[in-house]
């Protein structure tokens, strides 16, 4: 795998931006600010992937991406080979090679040296970047029909990645999403600066041509009732994601001006998609906007305000400052390492000269006449239920507070209710093996593991179809099995197989 000793003498180059001030104003404003590296530099850094024996970075990719496969592909510049070992376990690459914070990465058996592991990530975009690119990723419809149906309920990455895959086995699959494009908060949550629309557009067109069929602007269980779903269709799959935000409990909470991310966030997506700002809609524009949350959404939320010219952005969060390095004692190779980063957004906010993030604060208070005014706060004590520290109060200005502070599970009027699917105690969907306690029901994604990471949502849906499938196996008939059905046969080189490695 890569070139001999190629780690030891290729230094690392990770992902580039463009710079902070330039990204943030000027016709490029709301375009991706990631820059591919040229082919040449992309090989040399495949060429640092060595022959590790037992590569770790599957433990922390629950794809189980070939990596080091894909990473020896590209050093020895065979693209077309890389895409379909990147396919064979991964409906969506261009949407991980964006958005996953690369646990892959930090599992590297290189990152025993802290900070030396393979860019796996930029790589993995690279690939399909050129895929696209080249012409390689087509329809791949299914070869034979099974007579059997399913509905797919939600249009988020799980949902997409569940439907592609029983589509490609031969069942019908109907995908109901209550927006008005397909995507969930890969396309209306996270903004376009971080992937553009078109990215997942092409994707849901993909599936299009492989014969799902969309249905738009329908909300289950509003629109449709879910018992009509069941009467039919052989199965349905609950893909609803977990947008149940967490409130903020504090005295005037109730003040006009006070909004939870997401609800801004999607106001600033449709913006941008259709170049309006209606005069309802919330903006950040000339305000003081204080961000409560340090997490991925909480950026996005600081990144939306800066480029809409706020007057001055802050980010709060009520956790510690986690430290600068790896704390081993708590976070040892090859885990997660819970270690300070600054976000795209925070940079671009700092260059801005209008941008603050604090740690260990806990608000207690909103005051206003009617519409939000200020913010009251205090140091938080350092360990749960992080309560207010006496003598450390403060109070900041405050014309937009966006509570970006997670979600807590999935939203459970509608579908939910009317399937009286069980639900664990944190107020998920019960589904240890996909299927729910509603025979033919069954869930994936965020809706039946909490919120989690995209890697994640597209590794639930394939799985989630495999037990779908197996499930319509065992009504009778003649089935297909649902194996890799990927894009990993797509190409000029081999015709599009249903079966293959994956699932």
């Amino acid at each position: 795998m890569g070139e001999l000793g190629g780690f030891l003498k290729i230094e690392r180059v990770g992902v580039p931006y463009e710079d902070p001030t330039e990204r943030i104003a000027g016709e490029r404003t709301y375009k991706e600010f990631l820059v591919q590296r040229s082919d040449e530099e992309l090989a040399a850094q495949g060429a640092r992937c060595m022959d590790c024996g037992v590569p770790f970075c599957h433990n922390g990719c629950p794809l189980g991406n070939l990596i080091p496969d894909w990473n020896d592909l590209v050093y020895r510049d065979r693209w077309q080979d890389a895409i379909r070992q990147l396919h064979a376990t991964n409906n969506f690459p261009e949407f991980t090679g964006r958005l996953c914070p690369a646990p892959c990465e930090a599992s590297c058996v290189l990152e025993i040296r802290e900070g030396d592991a393979v860019t796996i990530k930029q790589i993995e975009n690279a690939i399909i970047n050129h895929a696209w690119d080249a012409g390689w990723v087509v329809p791949v419809p299914p070869r034979r029909e099974t007579g059997r149906s399913v509905a797919v309920v939600g249009a988020g990455p799980a949902g997409m990645a569940a439907a592609q895959q029983l589509r490609r086995a031969g069942h019908r699959v109907v995908l109901y999403e209550r927006d008005e494009a397909g995507g969930g908060l890969v396309r209306f949550g996270v903004p376009d600066f971080k992937i553009e629309k078109t990215v997942v557009e092409r994707r849901v067109q993909q599936l299009v041509a492989e014969g799902v069929e969309l249905r738009l602007g329908v909300d289950v269980g509003v629109d449709v009732s879910a018992e009509e779903l069941r009467e039919s269709y052989d199965a349905v799959v609950l893909a609803i994601g977990s947008r149940v935000p967490r409130d903020l409990p504090v005295p005037g909470r109730e003040l006009d001006g006070v909004h939870f991310a997401m609800d801004y966030l999607y106001v600033r997506n449709r913006a941008i998609a259709t170049a309006t700002s209606p005069e309802t809609s919330i903006s950040a524009k000339d305000k003081n906007v204080i961000v409560i949350g340090g997490g991925d959404t909480g950026a996005d939320c600081v990144g939306n305000s800066i480029r809409e010219g706020a007057a001055s952005v802050v980010q709060l969060e009520l956790l510690p400052e986690p430290p600068a390095s790896r704390p081993d004692e708590r976070t040892p190779w090859p885990l997660w390492p819970l270690k300070f980063r600054l976000s795209y957004a925070m940079e671009e906010a700092k260059a801005a000269g209008r941008g603050e993030q604090d740690f260990s604060v806990v608000t207690t208070e909103l005051t206003g006449n009617g519409r939000v005014q200020k913010l009251h706060y205090a140091q938080a004590q350092a360990a749960p239920p992080f309560g207010p520290v006496d003598g450390t109060e403060g109070v900041l200005d405050a014309d937009l507070v966006l509570l970006a502070m997670g979600f807590l599970h999935p939203e459970h009027e509608g579908a939910v209710d009317q399937l009286q699917v069980e639900k664990d105690p944190r107020g998920n969907v019960r589904a240890p093996t996909y299927a729910t306690s509603v025979d033919g029901v069954f869930a994936a994604g965020d809706a039946r593991r909490g919120q989690s990471l995209i890697v994640w949502a597209i590794n639930e849906g394939r799985q989630c179809a495999r037990m779908v499938d197996r499930y319509l196996c065992g009504l009778g008939g003649d089935l297909a099995v649902v194996g890799g059905g990927s894009d990993a046969d797509e190409g000029p080189e081999g015709p599009p197989q249903v079966a293959g490695p994956g699932l």
